[in-house]
């Protein structure tokens, strides 16, 4: 018999307060199927879908779910359906819950499919609960079969982060996905910029995956020391 999720109270968030103001460039494009798109608009919605379960650092050739876009070009499928098969795919397995205990996990997926961050502990352990017991497919099921999903995305339209930008406000809520692109470009730009100093051999011009190894191989809680230590030298003398 499977354990009954646990029951959290809700915080107070952006989202859950109805907006009055004049929608305008900065509030997020809705991509939806109920104004049946066709050509570039269904390119653009299938990467809206892809860029908000994946982020824009896992948006990888070798990721498409080239099946699950057929059936949706065909109209086989919802963009419920479609959010779904891309959740329970084997990349987005293995990048995310494969690497991540399961309350990251939790979080990650609050954020990307219903657009918004975590109440508080409670619904984080309640829903771990979930994926300990019942597993990663009856997670996405309820999650995507929510009276909040539902309510808010339907079965037309791609998720997005909720009420991000606030009238009356110099900034809003940040986005979720906030990573660094430090690929080789972008590396070559730091010491330019007094971000870095340069090191023996050119380190910072080689590729990205040399940091990547090396916030790897130190625990979670000496990875702001080392920036921190990065920061300083950086600093011109």
């Amino acid at each position: 018999m499977a354990i009954p999720l646990l029951s959290y109270s809700l915080a107070s968030q952006n989202q859950r307060v109805d907006g009055f103001e004049i929608p305008g460039d900065e509030q997020p494009r809705i991509y939806t199927l109920d104004n049946l798109p066709k050509g570039t608009e269904m390119d653009e919605l299938i990467w809206a879908a892809y860029r908000q379960i994946f982020n824009e650092q896992q948006m990888l050739a070798s990721h498409r779910q080239t099946a699950l876009e057929s059936q949706l070009r065909a109209g086989q499928m919802t963009i419920r359906d479609f959010i779904r098969g891309l959740v329970l795919s084997d990349s987005f397995r293995r990048l995310n819950y494969d690497t991540n205990n399961n309350n990251r996990f939790v979080e990650m997926c609050i954020q990307r499919v219903l657009g918004r961050n975590v109440y508080n502990h409670r619904e984080t352990l309640a829903w771990s609960i979930v994926v300990a017991t019942q597993g990663l497919q009856s997670f996405v099921d309820q999650l995507l079969n929510s009276e909040e999903y539902l309510e808010n995305f339907g079965n037309g339209t791609v998720p997005y982060q909720r009420r991000r930008i606030l009238p009356q406000r110099s900034q809003g809520e940040l986005p979720f996905a906030r990573m660094a692109r430090y690929d080789q470009y972008h590396l070559s730009k730091l010491p330019k910029q007094w971000q870095f100093k340069t090191f023996g051999n050119g380190v910072i011009d080689q590729s990205a995956s040399v940091y990547r190894k090396v916030l790897l191989l130190v625990p979670a809680a000496s990875v702001a020391m080392l920036l921190i230590t990065l920061t300083l030298v950086a600093l011109p003398k």
